[in-house]
């Protein structure tokens, strides 16, 4: 077990060289795929995006739950039992390795980035084990993420490609993300309409 997790750690090191960063409460945001955005890969998705170093973003879906529990992925790891919630689809990017969004008060450990107060995006594999093995129930888990190079989220929200929202970890942590997109819609569309100039 320690084996496969030190080459996770290895892997998520190369990956994320770089991107660790130190950054405001207010950095990240909820990115909602607008309805014409009919890419497969990011149909009626919701993200949590943020800053990274580099000038570029990272983050991860967070309405694309799998049927897979975290003890299916790794049987031999008792305290990944504990664990209630499915693992979530993050993104594209290393879909063979596991991160964690974790609630904390303190920065989790090496790799770890803050999304907004008490949220922290866990990347390191020994961070990840030690949130499994300590509070395996305060984190959402993921495979897989996703990335973009210095600008492209702007070129993308440029497009019309996404609502940009506020952070919001109740949103990151529902227990049924059925219709969570839909109801993001409805509130970024009520929001346009009421700045939209008066004709």
């Amino acid at each position: 077990m320690r084996s496969f997790f030190s080459i996770l750690a290895a892997l998520a090191t190369l990956l994320f060289a770089g991107l660790a960063h130190a950054q405001k409460d207010d950095e990240a945001v909820i990115l909602v795929a607008k309805p014409q955005f009919r890419d497969a890969e990011w149909r009626q998705t919701v993200l949590v995006a943020s800053p990274a170093q580099n000038g570029g973003h990272l983050g991860v879906i967070i309405n694309r739950p799998t049927t897979r529990s975290l003890s299916s992925l790794f049987p031999e790891h008792e305290p990944s039992k504990k664990v209630v919630d499915p693992v979530y689809f993050g993104g594209p990017f290393s879909r063979r390795a596991l991160f964690a969004v974790v609630k904390s008060d303190a920065n989790p450990g090496g790799g770890a980035i803050m999304l907004m107060k008490n949220l922290y995006f866990a990347m390191n594999v020994q961070t990840v084990d030690r949130i499994i093995e300590t509070t395996p129930n305060d984190a959402r888990y993921f495979v897989g993420y996703v990335g973009w190079r210095p600008g492209e989220l702007r070129q993308e929200i440029d497009r019309g490609l996404w609502f940009v929202m506020n952070p919001d970890a109740d949103a990151l942590f529902r227990k049924d993300m059925d219709g969570l997109w839909e109801e993001l819609v409805r509130q970024a569309r009520q929001v346009t309409a009421q700045l939209s100039p008066t004709p």
